[in-house]
């Protein structure tokens, strides 16, 4: 009887396992960089990433990549907006805007479990993005927040953005509530 080097089985074992493992990693990084895709022209980083001034201008700061409205920038009262056309103003961050809505902040997209959407559910997710109310069921989403237009994402689409979401790192940053119409003008 030949014995077989404990070793031998071990490495044996792990090449299993790790050939297991592949297609689901495989799929999840697929799933993650379609996510990063469709939050990339989605335009999810124009007011949910704080703007900062560059050489060319304005410029995302990624180091604060979706993050939402800055926690330490607080927003003094919104200009009055003229008679006309004219129907909001935003925040030189692209982070906060007032309109005849009241005062929205952009959220923070990031995993922090206690600011951002660390604690929600994929299907919270989903649900969000299809009814217009934070985590499905809570207050109505304010403008601009286009969320009418992720109601035409598929499901496979919602599950990668979200994929994607949970893979960048969690920024602690609480984003103030919005300011609804009458307090907002009172400022």
């Amino acid at each position: 009887m030949k014995r077989i080097p404990t070793a031998a089985l071990a490495a044996g074992a792990l090449g299993l396992l790790a050939a297991a493992t592949a297609p689901q990693a495989a799929g999840k990084d697929a799933a993650i960089a379609r996510g990063k895709y469709l939050v990339t022209i989605a335009g999810c980083n124009d007011c949910h990433t704080p703007f900062k001034m560059g050489p060319n201008g304005a410029e995302p700061d990624m180091t604060r990549m979706l993050s939402g409205h800055p926690e330490q920038l607080r927003m003094p009262p919104a200009p009055a907006l003229p008679e006309g056309p004219w129907g909001a103003v935003f925040s030189l961050t692209m982070t906060a805007a007032s309109g005849p809505w009241g005062t929205t902040f952009s959220a923070n997209l990031t995993p922090d479990r206690e600011t951002g959407i660390g604690e929600w559910t994929e299907q919270e997710f989903k649900e969000t993005l299809r009814t217009g109310r934070h985590r499905g069921r809570g207050r109505q989403i304010l403008p601009p927040m286009p969320w009418p237009n992720a109601t035409h994402l598929t499901d496979a689409d919602l599950s990668a953005m979200f994929a994607f979401l949970r893979s960048i790192p969690p920024i602690k940053n609480r984003v103030p509530a919005p300011i609804p119409p009458a307090q907002a003008a009172a400022r």
